[in-house]
């Protein structure tokens, strides 16, 4: 693998995130960097674009001959277009990165995230994608565990890339609350679902998910309205026998690698339409 890389970076927690921050400096090693993040938290957004005509602030925050920085107030998939459409056209960048997300991307969540959405957008283009995410949502994480161990892992996902298209990686560090990080296990993405997902929005609760009534992504309440903030609790589908699902394998304080395919059709299930007859020609 070179060690001069073209590194396209963002995420979803926005350009002011530690978690950003933090992976930066773990890909400087690897080559030079261009870091366009959204201008403010833009989670469960999975592969959203900004469209309709509205208006989208960009701003280069910083830029030498190593590294750039951008915040562009925009989804993170819309990010990596703009990054692959204005910044590197015609040439591509070797990867992009996206994270460090605070808070886990394993299990259903996967569907949901910006990460995940900024990552397959990537490989939808035909640039390696992956998202890394750490099991917590402190807005001062300690991301050490990803410090002291994502560097291998990339190297080896950049060392064996597949040749098909459309694969993009879902890399999940265990909460750092656990004693140790045990090691690395491939796993496949967990099923489960939320309950209780809507509770009033309070400046107390926005806080903990590191908003407060100062961030400009927060509407105001209109007569007659009332402020809602989407919470949940998860509810687990996956038996607890499967250890390789990727919230157990993360559970069991080991780092998830996840594969997954922007082709999410299901051939077993169009075989079986077709095999009772789905198929017809009209008159």
């Amino acid at each position: 693998m070179s060690s001069d890389l073209k590194i396209l970076i963002t995420n979803d927690d926005g350009f002011d995130a530690k978690g950003i921050s933090v992976l930066a400096g773990i890909m400087r090693q690897f080559g030079s960097l261009t870091v366009i993040a959204p201008k403010r938290a833009q989670s469960g957004m999975s592969m959203a674009v900004t469209m309709g005509g509205a208006p989208l602030a960009l701003k280069k925050l910083s830029s030498d001959e190593k590294e750039r920085w951008f915040y562009l107030d925009a989804s993170p998939a819309s990010c990596v277009k703009y990054g692959l459409d204005n910044v590197f056209w015609p040439e591509k960048p070797d990867v992009v990165i996206c994270g460090i997300n605070h808070g886990s991307n394993a299990a259903t969540a996967a569907n949901y995230s910006g990460t995940l959405g900024a990552a397959e957008e990537a490989a939808l283009n035909g640039v390696p994608g992956i998202g890394v995410s750490l099991e917590t949502t402190d807005p001062d994480a300690d991301f050490s565990s990803v410090v002291r161990y994502f560097p291998g892992i990339f190297r080896k996902l950049m060392s064996d890339l597949p040749e098909r298209a459309g694969i993009f990686y879902n890399v999940n560090f265990p909460s750092p609350s656990l004693p140790q990080v045990r090691g690395v296990r491939v796993g496949h993405m967990g099923t489960g679902h939320w309950e209780k997902e809507f509770c009033r929005w309070t400046p107390e609760a926005a806080a903990i998910r590191g908003n407060s009534s100062e961030n400009p992504g927060w509407p105001l309440c209109e007569e007659g309205e009332e402020l809602l903030m989407m919470v949940g609790e998860f509810v687990d589908d996956t038996p607890e026998s499967d250890i390789l699902a990727d919230h157990h394998i993360i559970r069991d304080g080991y780092v998830a690698v996840t594969a997954h395919n922007f082709d999410n059709g299901d051939p077993v299930e169009a075989g079986r339409l077709s095999a009772n007859g789905f198929d017809e020609d009209f008159q």
